[in-house]
């Protein structure tokens, strides 16, 4: 197995090569759960504003019912899971600041992400899913509510797995 692909000899009794491949995999899939919340932060919401007449709520409404489809799903609660293995890794397993970088990556993305999901944007989902699009309330409600509250939220999710990404890359760099 070429070197950059296996971790150090030093490091096999510390890590092991399950846990190097669950960072390593934990990295990517922190990027990619951010990058959805990133388009989203960044011009999906910008554009559902702009459509005419209520096509942004009902669009909405379909994005989040279709969002429970198994790729995206999987990856944001199992990245739940993973995290707090991270985490606990960090904490116990290592003594240093890798442990610390790693610890805090997995923190981060729990709170910041998971968390944030849960207690924010879902329960904003949850209201404008049982709104009806032609409602003149419910217009009320995106444009002055769901919208600058949800997109918020969202930057501060796609924050999070930055972080985290980083953390993680820098935590895993350290340890080599």
């Amino acid at each position: 197995m070429p070197r950059s692909f296996r971790p150090p000899a030093k490091e096999v009794s510390d890590m092991s090569t399950i846990i190097f491949f669950l960072i390593q995999c934990s990295i990517l899939a922190y990027a990619f759960i951010g990058g959805v919340f990133l388009a989203f932060a960044d011009f999906i919401m910008r554009s559902l504003v702009r459509t005419s007449g209520h096509g942004g709520v009902e669009a909405m409404q379909v994005i989040n019912r279709e969002v429970f489809r198994w790729v995206f799903m999987a990856l944001f609660l199992g990245m739940a899971a993973v995290s707090l293995v991270i985490a606990a890794y960090g904490a116990f397993a290592l003594t240093d600041t890798a442990g610390t970088l790693i610890m805090l990556a997995g923190l981060c993305y729990l709170v910041g992400c998971f968390g944030v999901t849960v207690f924010f944007n879902v329960p904003m989902n949850e209201t404008l899913a049982v709104m009806e699009t032609s409602d003149a309330q419910t217009r009320t409600y995106w444009l002055d509510i769901y919208v600058p509250r949800w997109t918020f939220w969202n930057w501060v999710r796609t924050t999070a797995c930055a972080v985290s990404a980083a953390l993680l890359l820098f935590g895993f760099v350290r340890m080599n």
